[in-house]
């Protein structure tokens, strides 16, 4: 049996980040999991940048003023120590990249160069052209080696096992034999990244970013918080949803209907094009619902204009912005506009983590940092340029905290994580046996069409209260599913099997959490009510699933410096 004193499960930038900082200790055997090969992970997709308060382009930038934008961007639903703590540490973090070797770009100074991004009140984005999340990636996947972590890649997290609310060990599926391997651990980091497939075509991220340690852990018993809050990125290239940087409007791009109109001073007036995510979104899918888009359906879009950049800045600041356009719908920006939508990019809820120093859960053993977490940073909208720090920020304290723990807990209980192995393998051969049930990719689309139209940019109860009967007739069905894929190895198919239940698991909480929460907070807007309601809101939502049974919770949200007020741009 596998044993050591610390599993990583997901090697993106949070997770990557914790086993080089749990590696620290040379007497902690430190293994990290992933589903794909480590700087595959989607971290690398991260375009723009990473923010700290470094005052190289903006001598009057502080600490205190990306404090104040990442609770005003947050809807005042983030926890304002959490965000203190966060906002105070990142200068060190970007030093200590930088020292790692990160290609930052530079300025004329030589120093780390800076640009704007939606709503920050000074220019403090980091960035590497627009390949920033990649080089991040990399960099730290050398530093990795360089300290000894065992990385197992082609490894999927099958279950978190728990027992009277403290960690025993996890069960893992190496997909290249098909063996599904019990391993015991002191102390696990679950970093596996956000579930925007959910909405599955219609998003910016990764085929593989389907919620796995999200999903486990809250089958485990620990809560989801705040899942509601969907970020949906303005810019996704409009037929396929791939990313399409903020960069581009931090560096100056316009926003046009198909008037011709810079249509973001109806909605943002002082901002325009750099106002917050969620408000940016809405002003899009407005602007296609009132008649002044392109096109019709899901290839409705607006569009991106960067023409007036030229072709010298573009290629030196935004080269994948134009390859993708390139790549994806035969634009090449340096000539013509980009025809662009928004896209589910980014998920602000997550498993609840209760100490912001450690990444610590509810669960003894058990640390979350990255997408798949909720410390709470975000509240309910995420900045652009929050994420990578996130990521790298709060990987490096959830592997410290990964550590003490280590340090003083013994190994759990060895049959039970045996027993749970048992149990997949059942469930393995079960699924290569059977020749008949329901199609597997037909549960999935329904499932992302219904999210899409019912649990989107724009929400009512009526629509949710729809999609919630969906989604619990797709689970039925989901338990007489087909895969029609009899292998042993590389068995794909079940590994996607697998991610549709997940997927299923954590869609239906999006859709509590959105239904319990009469009124429009950040990226939660509700039509029926169109209005922040701190009276009975301001307030975390903790979704549990207890059996087959999903039970809400409050937890109140912890104000130190900013009241709430009404947030404009």
């Amino acid at each position: 049996m596998l044993q050591y004193d610390i599993v990583v499960v997901g090697a993106g930038g949070a997770g990557m980040s914790a086993a080089l900082a749990a590696s620290r200790d040379r007497h902690l055997r430190v293994a990290m999991l992933s589903k794909v090969y480590p700087t595959r992970s989607h971290t690398g997709a991260a375009q723009g940048g990473i923010n700290a308060a470094m005052g190289f382009r903006d001598p009057t930038d502080s600490v205190e003023k990306h404090f104040r934008d990442t609770v005003k961007g947050s809807d005042f639903l983030a926890d304002q120590d959490a965000v203190e703590f966060f906002t105070a540490g990142m200068p060190d973090i970007i030093r200590e990249l930088d020292y790692y070797g990160v290609p930052f770009s530079r300025d004329e100074h030589g120093r780390v160069a800076q640009r704007p991004f939606g709503g920050a009140s000074s220019p403090r984005t980091c960035y590497s052209a627009d390949k920033t999340g990649h080089v991040i990636l990399h960099t730290l996947f050398e530093q990795c080696l360089k300290n000894g972590v065992e990385f197992f890649e082609d490894w999927m997290l099958l279950s978190v096992v728990v027992s009277d609310g403290k960690l025993d060990g996890i069960v893992a599926l190496d997909i290249r034999t098909g063996e599904i391997h019990p391993i015991l651990a002191r102390a696990v980091v679950i970093a596996t990244g956000g579930f925007g497939r959910i909405y599955w075509t219609r998003t910016t991220n990764a085929f593989n970013m389907t919620g796995d340690g999200t999903a486990v852990c809250f089958e485990a018993g620990i809560p989801l918080k705040d899942p509601e809050f969907v970020q949906f990125h303005p810019t996704g290239l409009a037929r396929t949803g791939i990313l399409v940087s903020e960069a581009c409007r931090g560096e100056g791009g316009y926003l046009l209907n198909k008037h011709g109109e810079r249509f973001m001073a109806r909605y943002a007036p002082e901002k325009m094009e750099l106002g917050p995510r969620d408000l940016v979104s809405r002003a899009i899918e407005t602007e296609i619902r009132e008649g002044r888009g392109f096109g019709e359906g899901l290839q409705a879009h607006v569009l991106l204009d960067l023409r007036h950049l030229g072709r010298e800045k573009i290629l030196e600041r935004l080269p994948q912005v134009r390859d993708l356009a390139l790549t994806f719908e035969g634009v090449d920006v340096i000539e013509k506009p980009v025809g662009i939508r928004p896209s589910a990019h980014y998920t602000m809820g997550g498993i609840h983590v209760q100490d912001y120093r450690t990444c610590a859960t509810p669960v003894e053993g058990v640390h979350a940092a990255g997408e798949c977490s909720c410390i709470s940073v975000h509240g309910a909208n995420r900045l652009g340029g929050n994420s990578l720090a996130e990521v790298v920020f709060f990987g490096k304290y959830a592997g410290l905290g990964a550590q003490e723990t280590a340090r003083h807990r013994d190994f759990g209980n060895e049959k039970r994580v045996v027993a749970e192995a048992q149990r997949w393998a059942r469930v393995f051969e079960t699924m290569r046996k059977k020749t008949t049930g329901h199609n597997l990719f037909q549960i999935r689309d329904r499932m992302a069409e219904t999210m899409w139209y019912n649990v989107g940019i724009f929400r009512t109860e009526k629509d949710m209260v729809k999609a919630l009967h969906t989604l619990d007739e797709l689970w039925e069905m989901y338990q007489d599913a087909y895969i029609g894929d009899s292998s042993v190895r590389y068995n794909q198919a079940f590994v996607h099997y697998v991610e549709v239940g997940n997927l299923l698991k954590l869609a239906k909480a999006v859709t509590l959490g959105a239904i319990a929460r009469k009124e429009s907070r950040g990226s939660h807007a509700r039509e029926d009510y169109p209005h922040r309601n701190d009276g009975e809101f301001l307030k975390h939502t903790l979704v549990y699933k207890e059996g087959d049974r999903y039970r809400l919770d409050y937890l109140p949200v912890r104000i130190t410096k900013y009241p709430p007020e009404e947030r404009k741009y």
